[in-house]
Parts: structure tokens; C-alpha cells; sequence
């Protein structure tokens, strides 16, 4: 896993599988950056996980709701096509806004500078 903090941008960047072992992992190093750092959206890349499991949905749910209460929103970027089903299946497209390539998140911001 990578992060990167670009401009109140949380950029993660996961790679293999998001399972119960993994899940909380993700999750205290999201919040710890949540916490420490001035993080407005957050950019989850998806592009190299091969699998994800409930445990890993509820981390993305669980910090969209976190970043949501902050005025922010999360980004699901490069999603494989595996993955991508089981985000529509869930319903992720629906509350959180898909977009095919981490740079996007500066076109979806602009207008609002």
C-alpha cells in the first residue's frame, strides 16, 4: 500500500488483496493520516487489487463516512473490472464518484477553487 498527501488529497494506492488482515491495516493507517494531516478528499486506487472482501468494503464505507462529515468525498480510481463489479454490486458508485484516473480528482475540485 501507498499514500500520498497531495494539496488535502489523500492518495491510496493498493495493490493484491484487501482481505480481514489487510482491511485493518488500511484502516488505522488511513486514519492515522486523517488525523494528522489537513486531508480534504480522499483518492482510493484500485487498480492493482485482486480481491477485496467485506472487511476491505467497510474500510472505504467507513472513511467515506468519516471524510463525508468533514466536508470531503472519496474517489474510487482505476478500478479493474473484478473489482469494479463488486463496487456496483454494493452500491459505492451510487455515494462515491468513480473516475478512471487519479488526476481527475483535480478536474472534479476545480470549480469549487
Amino acid at each position: 500500500m501507498e499514500k500520498e498527501v497531495k494539496n488535502k488529497v489523500l492518495f491510496v494506492r493498493i495493490t493484491g488483496e484487501v482481505d480481514l488482515k489487510e482491511a485493518d491495516r488500511l484502516r488505522r493507517e488511513v486514519d492515522e493520516i486523517i488525523e494528522n494531516y489537513p486531508v480534504k478528499d480522499i483518492v482510493f486506487n484500485l487498480k492493482n487489487v485482486d480481491f477485496i472482501d467485506s472487511s476491505g468494503l467497510g474500510v472505504i464505507l467507513g472513511r467515506f463516512k468519516k471524510i463525508r462529515s468533514l466536508g470531503g468525498r472519496v474517489y474510487l480510481a482505476s478500478t479493474n473490472e473484478k473489482i469494479k463489479k463488486i463496487l456496483e454490486l454494493s452500491g459505492f458508485f451510487r455515494i462515491m464518484k468513480g473516475i478512471s484516473r487519479e488526476e481527475e480528482v483535480w478536474e472534479e475540485t476545480a470549480h469549487e477553487a
